[in-house]
């Protein structure tokens, strides 16, 4: 395969994987607390001496999130919460300790604030926030202060990553920090709101036109490359 045929193809593989990146954004333009991830392309070069043209080829390898915040949706149920501002909600996990924005939080036999999947939400000291089932009434401040029938029991954290650069995604909507996390000052959060994904869905639908019409683009390019090549071979084979 000549150069252009290697640059053509490194260039379609980057845009499968974007392409899969638009469709997990459009398939989660409904979760709560979802954050639109994107494709980072880079770009390599390489001189092949001084009579011959220079080969570059680009590589769409990094993820890239985007943690602009989502709308805000009333339910008015007693433990969903959203955060109004930065921050995310710190709950511990099988694989350790991970951030999210997705705040629907339920409480179990035990009393504990847990996710849809079962893991406990962190307070600011990073213990888990306890509800005592017996409570009649539960009211979370806007600093994160949850009360029981009018007694304060606890301070949810709001936790912000030492790198922002540096989060993963752990999940649809759970990120892990590598570089560790920091309690956030003067944070607000809201209860009986739920943050909405941040996905735009014309933008994706747009986003996604595009790319298929480039990667069409590419098929086509490979394929006449190739018939070029088969076209040299049998001319030169009689």
């Amino acid at each position: 395969m000549e150069n252009a045929g290697y640059t053509t193809l490194n260039r379609q593989v980057g845009l499968l994987g974007e392409m899969a990146s638009v469709a997990q954004n459009i398939a989660n333009m409904s979760t709560t607390g979802y954050r639109r991830e994107g494709v980072i392309f880079s770009e390599f070069v390489r001189d092949l001496g001084p009579d011959a043209p220079s080969l570059s080829m680009a590589a769409g390898r990094v993820r890239e999130m985007d943690l602009t915040h989502g709308a805000m949706a009333m339910t008015g149920a007693e433990f969903d919460l959203a955060i109004q501002g930065d921050g995310f909600f710190l709950i511990q996990t099988p694989m350790g300790d991970q951030l999210t924005r997705a705040g629907s939080f339920t409480r179990d036999a035990a009393g504990t604030l847990v996710t849809p999947d079962g893991y406990p939400l962190l307070d600011a000291g990073g213990a888990p926030v306890f509800a005592p089932p017996e409570a009649r009434s539960i009211a979370i401040a806007p600093d994160g202060t949850l009360s029981a029938d009018g007694q304060p029991l606890a301070q949810i954290g709001l936790y912000q990553p030492n790198d922002p650069n540096g989060i993963t995604r752990a999940g649809s909507v759970m990120f892990a920090a590598a570089g560790g996390v920091t309690p956030v000052e003067n944070g607000v959060m809201l209860q009986g709101f739920l943050e909405s994904s941040n996905v735009n869905p014309v933008t994706e639908i747009s986003r996604m036109i595009e790319v298929q019409r480039a990667y069409e683009l590419g098929q086509g390019l490979m394929e006449r490359d190739d018939e070029r090549i088969r076209s040299v071979l049998r001319t030169l084979g009689r």
